[in-house]
């Protein structure tokens, strides 16, 4: 039975005999990679990469790292928001006291 293994049960944890996960820079250079199943490690060829296995975990992080963006300036906008609130009820005070001083004044 010759079956291949995956990332999370490997044919063999030998790194010398797996096949690598990424092609070395110097195999790009204007050609197509070789096909790594014949380099020696055909039968511990594993089904899913590393970078595979940790995709949806990178994306997790993606979109927590999007939420506490979107939460952070959420709470910026009612900050903003209250003290603007705040600035008019004060200015509403102030303009009662002139009104006041100024009836008070007047008499």
């Amino acid at each position: 039975m010759n079956i291949t293994g995956t990332i999370d049960r490997p044919l063999t944890y030998d790194p010398q005999k797996q096949a690598p996960m990424k092609p070395s820079p110097h195999d790009l250079a204007g050609s197509a990679p070789e096909d790594f199943t014949t380099t020696g490690a055909k039968d511990s060829r594993q089904n899913r990469t590393r970078e595979m296995q940790l995709i949806p975990e990178a994306l997790a992080r993606a979109h927590m790292h999007d939420r506490l963006i979107e939460a952070e300036q959420e709470r910026r906008a009612m900050r903003l928001a209250t003290a603007r609130r705040m600035q008019r009820r004060a200015e509403r005070a102030s303009m009662r006291a002139r009104r006041a001083l100024a009836m008070a004044v007047m008499q």
